[in-house]
């Protein structure tokens, strides 16, 4: 192993449809950020439309790698790539504190998931 920190990128979008190419956006602006802070990137996934985070299939892909202890950290655009609802976020933060991950983001660097 290499020892650099696994990252996975995952982009979001309420829309349901992505045409002015924001998941690019987000995934570029993700890729560069994992390289200046020193991450791996591990994998990607990306969802649109306002599916409740859980039920995502984007997500559930870094949730199966999470679980099989494949990646260290979320990388996301902003908290909003994630949920507005407080219970899906305290389903994160027992996810993130059960696999030992953290949550970046360019804007906040680490989130404090509450």
């Amino acid at each position: 192993m290499s020892g650099r920190r696994r990252a996975w990128v995952y982009c979001s979008i309420d829309a349901p449809e992505d045409e002015n190419d924001m998941l690019k956006k987000q995934r570029e602006q993700l890729w560069e950020y994992a390289g200046q802070m020193g991450f791996e990137v591990a994998g990607s996934s990306s969802d649109t439309g306002r599916t409740p985070l859980w039920e995502r299939s984007g997500f559930r892909r870094f949730v199966d790698a999470a679980t099989r202890g494949e990646v260290d950290a979320l990388l996301v655009a902003d908290r909003r790539c994630l949920t507005h609802s407080s219970m899906q976020m305290a389903g994160l933060k027992a996810l993130a504190a059960g696999c030992g991950l953290q949550v970046y983001s360019p804007l906040t660097g680490l989130m404090e998931l509450i």
